[in-house]
């Protein structure tokens, strides 16, 4: 099988085939930009977290969590490309994978450009690059229109309840908070535990539907801690999925969710 090699979003060189044919996906948001590329036959093993599309959770190879990975189910699948991510899979892992002659590629996503030049950089190791192309130009057309959404308000953003932890800077996360207008009241980086309130008090707090599951019972909580905030429930999803979800999530931030 002819290889290259490339180098990935941690600048590691990995020798690939030119035209993979047995890839596993480590990563939720990018087996579901895996499908939106049509690979259905070569994509045969996601994480139990890959919950999109729900015809790939129901019949694919499932082969663990993204930080727990079922290593010798992997090589049972005979992969000749496993594409992670650094944040969401563990060095372990990945490291594993490469002792037994795994090709792993690996993505680094802190930001909306990064997750731009993910999609391509896919794209081209898939042989899809018109799809990845157009894909990346119709997200930033359409976040283009959304610059406005937010009009300079501040936000606090939850991923975690108990102990509260919110988003910082150097995340895709707080790329996107930018992307849409909003000014992001957290001054640290990654993702901090809320030790004390911000000053002033943010305009709005973002409870995310995930990691955490946020509910109704949390709106009141917060609300009884940020009185003069609006505090509402956001679809974690839209502002963290990086890949073909960044499309969708346009016409998301264009609902009355986040209407001034």
């Amino acid at each position: 099988m002819e290889k290259i090699k490339i180098n990935d979003q941690m600048m590691r060189t990995v020798e690939i085939p030119i035209q993979p044919k047995r890839i596993v996906s480590l990563v939720p948001s990018q087996t579901e930009l895996l499908y939106y590329f049509g690979l259905e036959d070569e994509v045969l093993g996601i994480t139990k977290f890959c919950i999109h599309p729900q015809k790939w959770f129901k019949n694919k190879s499932r082969i663990g969590g993204t930080k727990e990975l079922n290593i010798s189910k992997i090589l049972d699948l005979k992969p000749d490309l496993v594409i992670g991510n650094k944040e969401e899979n563990t060095r372990e892992d990945i490291e594993e994978l490469e002792r037994n002659g795994v090709a792993v590629w690996m993505s680094d996503i802190n930001s909306f450009d990064e997750a731009l030049t993910m999609i391509k950089q896919l794209g081209t190791i898939v042989n899809k690059n018109k799809e990845a192309n157009q894909l990346c130009e119709a997200i930033t057309h359409g976040f283009q229109s959304l610059r406005n959404v937010g009009k300079g308000k501040s936000v606090l953003y939850l991923i975690w309840d108990e102990p509260p932890i919110v988003v910082g800077k150097n995340t895709f996360i707080h790329s996107v908070i930018e992307q849409l207008g909003f000014l992001n009241a957290c001054s640290l980086n990654r993702y901090p535990q809320l030790n004390q309130f911000p000053n002033p008090l943010p305009d709005y707090i973002f409870l995310s539907s995930e990691p955490f599951p946020f509910s109704q019972t949390h709106i009141e909580k917060y609300q009884r801690l940020f009185p003069k905030s609006k505090v509402i429930l956001v679809d974690g999803e839209m502002f963290s999925w990086y890949g073909s979800r960044m499309l969708e999530a346009v016409q998301y931030f264009n609902s009355d969710t986040f209407a001034n």
